[in-house]
């Protein structure tokens, strides 16, 4: 037996997480029966789940890449306002891939994308705590006071991020460059914890997730991960919840 969320994961239809909305909002079906339940356990062997009407089942081969990400495309598979995909950038590779995390439309940098819904679960959750590393260009200078808060954490819709750590790395013709590790992923967090201390952002690119680097990736391409980078980010994220 295996729980319904687990086993869309493995069907490549997203992480833990986010196939419960999938649930959530009538699009599978045990059996031909539409489930709400998220606990619901289910036997691979014997019953029929269904997505939108069309049976599923576990894809084997398991793809992991990471894409430097350029600015103006959008994180997402459909656009209502026909921007430029990510997924323009990628083949087909004749399985459902999807992004781990998101960079907002004029962000860049890192970008990792996968079919293993277990494998972005490990990455993405907050309770793992894996660095996120940006090179970030402000307009004008910031203030060591400023500074400071960034470090203990900034009040964002309420609730203070986690302390980051913050470095100003060159002050240049009214712009300075800073690099910051953040160890949660919440919606546009640069770009708001700069913005609560006055600072205009100008350029931001993530250069780095857990001990995988970005590197020489020129802007727009893709590679796979090499095998010692996946297992590098499921060590990490086992520590890390292990450490908590």
């Amino acid at each position: 037996m295996v729980r319904i969320n687990k086993y869309l994961a493995q069907c490549n239809l997203g992480s833990r997480r986010s196939v419960e909305k999938l649930i959530l909002d009538g699009k599978i079906s045990i059996n031909d029966k539409v489930e709400f339940n998220l606990s619901v356990q289910i036997d691979p062997n014997i019953d029929v789940i269904k997505y939108e009407g069309k049976k599923i089942i576990p894809k084997s081969e398991k793809i992991y890449l990471m894409l430097n990400k350029p600015k103006k495309y959008l994180v997402s598979k459909k656009d209502d306002f026909d921007r430029k995909l990510i997924y323009d950038l990628l083949p087909d590779f004749g399985t459902n891939l999807f992004y781990i995390g998101r960079l907002d439309y004029m962000s860049e940098g890192l970008l990792l994308l996968t079919n293993d819904g277990d494998f972005a679960e490990k990455i993405i959750h907050p309770k793992y705590k894996l660095q996120k590393v940006y090179k970030v260009k402000i307009k004008g200078n910031i203030s060591d006071e400023d500074v400071d808060k960034l470090r203990k954490g900034i009040v964002i819709n309420g609730k203070k991020t986690k302390p980051a750590i913050v470095f100003v790395n060159n002050v240049k013709n009214n712009t300075t460059t800073l690099k910051i590790t953040i160890f949660e992923g919440r919606k546009r967090q640069i770009r708001y914890m700069l913005k609560s201390v006055g600072s205009e952002v100008l350029e931001l690119k993530r250069l780095q997730i857990g001990n995988v680097k970005l590197n020489k990736l020129p802007v727009g391409m893709w590679r796979m991960l090499k095998p010692s980078e996946v297992t590098s980010l499921l060590v990490i994220s086992k520590t890390n919840t292990k450490r908590k």
